[in-house]
């Protein structure tokens, strides 16, 4: 049985905005390839499949290390959980209806840990306890607002683990109480 995890970055007021965190630190960027490399595949929202296709296509300014990033990524399998898409790109999978028995059996059939991202999608997961792990790479950045990690309530959560990724970025990982 696959586990399901929620991991993204999140500024300390706990915002998930993108574009305000920067181009990563060389270490962290790695990190999140090794993350990516070990992953069996990635659940996505609409919204973080269309951030993330960016990887799709190669660009001629990247370095080694983003074009490893970008060949990790297109080698994983991928489901995209939308009903405004009509398409999806190369390994990727539209999911558009009864995402709940979709997503139900991918955690069944598969093995290894599954990335959520999205935080509607997150929520989404977690009302029906889907969600096995909540991880937050905390930034020490304020951004004041935009879309947040939680997109909602959650029940009470339990601190398993904290990890400093690099200088100023800690990993804190929780499991549902």
């Amino acid at each position: 049985m696959a586990r399901f995890v929620f991991e993204l970055n999140v500024s300390l007021d706990g915002y998930i905005e993108h574009q305000h965190f920067g181009p990563p630190d060389p270490a962290l960027f790695r990190h999140f390839t090794e993350r990516v490399r070990d992953l069996a595949g990635m659940v996505y929202g609409r919204h973080m499949y269309e951030v993330m296709r960016y990887w799709d296509q190669d660009h001629p300014d990247w370095d080694a290390e983003e074009r490893d990033y970008a060949a990790t990524w297109r080698g994983k399998p991928k489901w995209v959980v939308s009903r405004t898409l009509a398409s999806v790109g190369p390994n990727a999978t539209l999911v558009a209806d009864d995402v709940q028995a979709s997503v139900r059996k991918l955690k069944a059939e598969l093995t290894g840990e599954i990335e959520v991202a999205g935080a509607d999608l997150a929520r989404s997961l977690g009302d029906l306890d889907l969600i096995d792990e909540y991880r937050l790479y905390l930034h020490p950045i304020v951004v004041g607002r935009g879309k947040p990690f939680f997109a909602g309530p959650r029940p009470r959560l339990r601190l398993v683990s904290s990890d400093i990724i690099v200088e100023d970025v800690v990993r804190l990982t929780y499991v549902p109480a």
